[in-house]
C-alpha cells in the first residue's frame, strides 16, 4: 500500500524491463543509498512475456542526487545495465491537457467540473472543436476555444492547423471527450500514448449512428464505457479503464442513453486521473495500470 506522501516534491519513475533476478533489490537499493524515503512502490510480473513493470515513488527531500542530474544517473547506474524503458516525472510538474469535442457535452462538463474543484492538478489551455456548440462554456471557464470544422476535403489542412494550436499553448496530452472525429496517423504519431478516447461498450457490438436504440432492440443487460490511448487501429488502443451499469427490461431507450453517457463520465475520469498521476506503462499495446 504506497503510504502518504511527505509535503513537498516527489520523484515517480514508470519503468518495465526484462525480468532479471534482483532487479527490485536494485531499484529499492538505488534509492535508498541516496537517502531516499520511498512513499510508494507497485510492481507487476508478466511471467509470460518476462518483464517486469514497476511505478516506485519517493522524496527528493534530503535525497542525494540534484533532480537535473537525477535522469543521467539512473540511466547510467541501473536503466542500461537491466535495459529499461522508462519514465521520470516529479510530482510538481503540471500536464497541460486540450480537449477536443464535437456536440455531445456530458463528457466535456463532467472535465470542466472536476477541474475548476481543483480535484485534479491539470491545466486546460484549449478546446478544439469542429462545431461551435460548446464555445460559450469553454470562454466561461476561461479556456480558449477553436472550432476547425472537418469536411471530406479539408481534413489534412485541419489537423495542420490543430497541430500548430497545440504547440503553441505546449500541450502534454489529449482528452477526445466524445469528439467525432477519426484522427489520422499523422496526427496520432506526434502524441503516442498521449491521446486518450472515451467510446460506449456494448455486448454484441452495435455501430453506427444509433447504438443504443440497437441496443435496446437486442435487450441488452448491461451498458459500459471504454477509455483507451488512441492508435491508428480505431477504437483498438490500448485500454487504460472500462467501466458498466446495468440495465433492465424496464429501462426505455433514453433511459440507455442516460445511463451510458453516466458510465463515459465516469471512465473517462478514472482514465485520465491514471495518466496525469503518471500511473500507466504501455506495452506491446496493452497497459499496466497501477492503481491509486
Amino acid at each position: 500500500m504506497p503510504m502518504t506522501p511527505p509535503n513537498g516534491k516527489t520523484a515517480i519513475l514508470l519503468l518495465h524491463s526484462p525480468l532479471r533476478q534482483g532487479i527490485a533489490a536494485s531499484l529499492t537499493e538505488f534509492i535508498y543509498e541516496h537517502g531516499g524515503h520511498i512513499v510508494g512502490h507497485d510492481q507487476h510480473v508478466d511471467p509470460e512475456n518476462q518483464l517486469y513493470f514497476s511505478r516506485v515513488e519517493w522524496s527528493m527531500e534530503g535525497f542525494g542526487i540534484a533532480e537535473d542530474d537525477l535522469a543521467e544517473v539512473f540511466e547510467h547506474r541501473l536503466a542500461r545495465p537491466y535495459q529499461m524503458t522508462w519514465q521520470l516525472h516529479f510530482s510538481d510538474e503540471v500536464y497541460r491537457m486540450a480537449i477536443f469535442v464535437s456536440r455531445a457535452s456530458h463528457c466535456f462538463f463532467d472535465i470542466l467540473s472536476r477541474h475548476q474543484s481543483g480535484e485534479w492538478n491539470v491545466e486546460i489551455p484549449l478546446v478544439i472543436s469542429n462545431h461551435p456548440d460548446l464555445e460559450p462554456a469553454a470562454h466561461r471557464a476561461g479556456i480558449d476555444f477553436h472550432c476547425l470544422p472537418i469536411g471530406p476535403d479539408n481534413k489534412q489542412a485541419q489537423e495542420v492547423k490543430q497541430l500548430a494550436l497545440l504547440e503553441e499553448k505546449g500541450v502534454d496530452f489529449i482528452v477526445l471527450a466524445r469528439y467525432m472525429q477519426i484522427l489520422s496517423g499523422a496526427f496520432i504519431s506526434h502524441y503516442v500514448n498521449r491521446i486518450i478516447n472515451i467510446h460506449h461498450s456494448f455486448l454484441p457490438a452495435f455501430k453506427g449512428a444509433r447504438p443504443y436504440h440497437a441496443a435496446h432492440a437486442r435487450g441488452v443487460k448491461l451498458v459500459g464505457a471504454t477509455a483507451h490511448y488512441v492508435t491508428e487501429e480505431l477504437d483498438d488502443g490500448p485500454i487504460i479503464e472500462q467501466g458498466i451499469t446495468r440495465i433492465t427490461h424496464t429501462n426505455s431507450i433514453d433511459d440507455l442513453i442516460r445511463k451510458g453517457r453516466d458510465v463515459e463520465r465516469l471512465t473517462l475520469a478514472r482514465a485520465i486521473w491514471c495518466h496525469i498521476q503518471r500511473r500507466i506503462i504501455v506495452s506491446n499495446g496493452r497497459t499496466v495500470v497501477f492503481s491509486d
